[in-house]
């Protein structure tokens, strides 16, 4: 039933999902981070770059953002990002692009959480000679950061279905090899069954233990 796969690397593009949602998602959570701090920060000049990416970032298609990255950067800038071989270079340029794309929707999470910490907290930092700087690392976003958990699973969800998009480039993950099976096999129902139940395992897990994770470490008020 099942003969179609022989011949397919359904697990290695399985892992290269993985690889590019793992180094995405890092990508995402420090550039998110900073475009939060950004985002309350006293400083009129950054308060407005945080506002104006996350504002045109969200809405432009995660597709457009993925090709500019490669006809963009890669062939009218010649950024290659350190690597000499194609698939490499189109390997680090998706992530590029998803962690630009998926930094606008962190940091809008954080930025909720950062909202739910009382003014009195830091207004009791600053009272105390504590920078905003300072008060932000040490006391805001460790609280923020348990309150959005949730919301954070939801973003990460979206990302690994999200880094299919990087087929349109070249990288050789699930929705690539997907295609590439449907345009040779007569199994179209299967291999769709197939791929969908590999991503269920990647996702379903993933928003059942950082659910848990959520109810555990909430802030309790």
């Amino acid at each position: 039933m099942f003969d179609f796969l022989e011949g397919y690397d359904v697990l290695g593009a399985f892992w290269m999902t993985v690889k590019l949602t793992a180094l995405s998602a890092v990508g995402s959570l420090i550039w998110g981070t900073l475009l939060a701090g950004m985002r309350v920060s006293p400083v009129p000049l950054m308060r407005g770059f945080g506002t104006v990416y996350v504002n045109v970032v969200r809405n432009i298609p995660l597709t457009v953002i993925i090709l500019f990255s490669s006809l963009g950067l890669a062939d009218i800038f010649g950024m290659t990002l350190g690597a000499d071989d194609f698939k490499v270079q189109g390997f680090r340029l998706a992530v590029l692009g998803l962690v630009a794309y998926t930094a606008a929707f962190v940091c809008e999470a954080i930025r909720s959480g950062i909202n739910t910490v009382p003014m009195g907290q830091a207004e009791a930092a600053r009272a105390i000679g504590l920078s905003f700087t300072q008060t932000l690392t040490l006391i805001v976003l460790p609280q923020a950061f348990r309150s959005v958990i949730g919301p954070l699973a939801n973003v990460l969800i979206a990302l690994t279905k999200n880094t299919t998009v990087a087929a349109a480039i070249g990288v050789a993950e699930a929705a690539y090899l997907m295609k590439t099976m449907i345009e040779n096999e007569a199994q179209t129902l299967l291999i769709g069954a197939v791929f969908a139940f590999g991503f269920v395992v990647l996702t379903l897990p993933t928003g059942l233990i950082l659910g848990w994770l959520s109810k555990r470490l909430a802030v309790k008020r």
